[in-house]
């Protein structure tokens, strides 16, 4: 079987090349993962194996399944060892922080749930455990801290009102918003999520903090408590 390396491929079609001519935006997904990863293995050039890895158990997803892979997923690629593995997990990571950080240029005041929503979407809706993350508010609705308060299995995640307002309580929060994910796409609060929620509420009465919402991320859509009347 005769590899195909880099050198094989038109000059001008060549990832590194392209990106010099056209800039970033002109290359496909593989070009760019291609450069990135930098070089190949004995029997694939680097496009190969970013071509592997866009197909890698989300073919449907391309570019987005990247947000989907462990390491020991990305290391069974064989070319793709730890660093080169450790090296596309933090292109997902550092993606999501850019969004984040877009978000906040953009929200002054995190009162609206379509506001929150934006903030973590990027963030959760791929998950495939569910995650439970709670954002500490001054008395302006001004987002002091985020905070990962428990990650469960694939459909479930156990949390107490009592570990949300230790750190409510710690960084000086008058205010919370609970977040999490449902890991099945559909957003729609189950009687354990109603039931924590009266929980959190009730909890944060006695002691004089507010739960402003309880957002719950799916696949594409969200349902707020707040919205629903529940709180």
């Amino acid at each position: 079987m005769n590899r195909i390396t880099m050198k094989d491929i038109p000059a001008d079609d060549r990832p590194y090349e392209k990106c010099l001519r056209t800039g970033p935006e002109g290359l496909s997904d593989g070009e760019l993962l291609s450069i990135i990863i930098r070089t190949g293995s004995r029997e694939d050039s680097s496009l190969a194996l970013a071509q592997k890895i866009l197909a890698l158990n989300y073919p449907s997803e391309g570019i987005l399944g990247l947000l989907h892979l462990s390491l020991p997923e990305l290391t069974q690629i064989k070319g793709i060892g730890r660093v080169k593995g450790a090296q596309l997990l933090c292109i997902g990571e550092l993606s999501k922080r850019i969004w984040k950080k877009a978000v906040l240029e953009d929200v002054a005041t995190f009162s609206n749930p379509e506001d929150i929503v934006n903030y973590y979407v990027e963030d959760m809706r791929h998950m495939e455990q569910e995650q439970i993350r709670i954002m500490l508010l001054n008395t302006k609705g001004v987002l002091i801290r985020d905070v990962l308060i428990s990650q469960g299995t694939v459909n479930a995640s156990v949390v107490s009102p009592r570990e949300i307002f230790i750190e409510a309580l710690k960084y000086h929060a008058v205010n919370v918003i609970v977040v999490h994910n449902h890991p099945s796409g559909d957003p729609a609060p189950s009687r354990e999520d109603i039931t924590l929620t009266r929980r959190i509420m009730e909890a944060g009465e006695l002691i004089g903090i507010r739960m402003l919402d309880h957002i719950i991320i799916g696949d594409n859509s969200y349902t707020s408590f707040k919205e629903r009347g529940i709180i």
